[in-house]
């Protein structure tokens, strides 16, 4: 008996930890990549629950990790980082192939579909307070 009430206040305080989250992420995957490729991109949906910036991300899987824009300049679509990508409260944020995206650089083995990357985001709100989440994002082909 001791041991389910230990069990459900582990579950419980998982949960409370889960739902004070600063941000939803929905769906996160990393694009799969052949063996001699070291760039990659990272896609998903953020939903932060207060106004937020994402200012950086790191990925053990990569060198490093940048926030980039693609957008078309004139006749051109261009690739360029940000410094950092507002979050505004309660409105849905995509990282999307063709718009904003994070780029994974110097990727130390190939990323293959059902592998889980983790990356790390680090967000600052409006008092320039960091909070790090957490995002295990999945391999996956692009047109899945």
């Amino acid at each position: 008996m001791k041991k389910f009430f230990l069990a459900a206040a582990g579950a419980l305080l998982a949960a409370a930890a889960g739902a004070q989250s600063p941000v939803h992420v929905d769906q996160p995957w990393v694009r799969t990549t052949v063996e001699q490729q070291t760039t990659t991109g990272a896609f998903m949906t953020l939903t932060a629950a207060r106004d937020l910036r994402l200012v950086s991300a790191r990925s053990p899987a990569a060198a490093t990790v940048e926030i980039h824009e693609m957008k078309m300049v004139g006749e051109v679509m261009r690739m360029r980082p940000v410094e950092a990508l507002p979050l505004p409260a309660g409105k849905p944020v995509e990282l999307k192939s063709g718009a904003y995206h994070m780029m994974l650089m110097g990727l130390k083995q190939p990323v293959k579909a059902g592998d889980i990357v983790p990356i790390d985001l680090d967000l600052v709100d409006v008092q320039g307070r960091h909070e790090i989440v957490a995002v295990r994002a999945v391999g996956r082909l692009a047109a899945q």
